[in-house]
């Protein structure tokens, strides 16, 4: 049954430091959940931040510290937000990204353990200094190869625009990297050009 939240208890959650750099604020916006004026708090709290939290300290603050400053594009969806997201998606609504709810336990839905009862949290970052100096078709993979070599990531799902990439951190790491920017499909770093 979903929580009921004041303004106060919301306040309160987004205090939540999650790492050194990353509170729980930082990952609750959700325009979905702005256009279509749902809350997007989680039903769990306490599995919320602590999948946060580990994504923020394994995965992010040590991207972060390597590259710069990151953008947080999307990280934290509630199930109400993710599965209104879905469907509009299934119905062929533009800029609605989301798989189903059972796809994103443990992922973008960090409140909700997926089908083997782990948890997982994803954010989808963008690393403008990596950007700024890696913007040729397919020199996402100069980033995937620093995440791969250095990072306990689970999976890595690059996007075209600004290299966007959806980082998870899973207790059952897949160590899986895919992309939607050139190359498409499958990366592994024996086909890194």
């Amino acid at each position: 049954m979903p929580r009921s939240w004041s303004v106060s208890a919301l306040t309160d959650l987004g205090r939540v430091r999650l790492s050194k750099s990353f509170f729980m604020r930082d990952m609750l916006h959700s325009e979905i959940a702005q256009v279509h004026g749902l809350l997007n708090a989680p039903d769990d709290p306490d599995l919320a931040i602590a999948a946060g939290t580990k994504l923020c300290e394994e995965l992010l603050e040590p991207l972060q510290e390597r590259w710069g400053r990151l953008a947080i594009r999307s990280a934290y969806r509630s199930r109400a937000v993710n599965e209104l997201g879905w469907r509009l998606q299934k119905e062929g609504k533009k800029g609605y990204n989301c798989a189903s709810n059972e796809q994103n336990a443990a992922h973008h839905i960090w409140d909700m353990r997926d089908e083997d009862e782990c948890m997982g949290a994803t954010a989808c970052v963008v690393v403008p200094a990596f950007w700024d100096a890696h913007h040729a078709q397919g020199d996402w993979q100069i980033l995937a190869r620093w995440i791969d070599d250095n990072l306990p990531y689970s999976s890595l799902y690059f996007f075209p625009t600004l290299w966007a990439v959806n980082v998870s951190w899973h207790e059952r790491p897949l160590r899986r990297v895919d992309s939607y920017a050139e190359p498409r499909g499958r990366w592994s770093p024996e086909k890194q050009s």
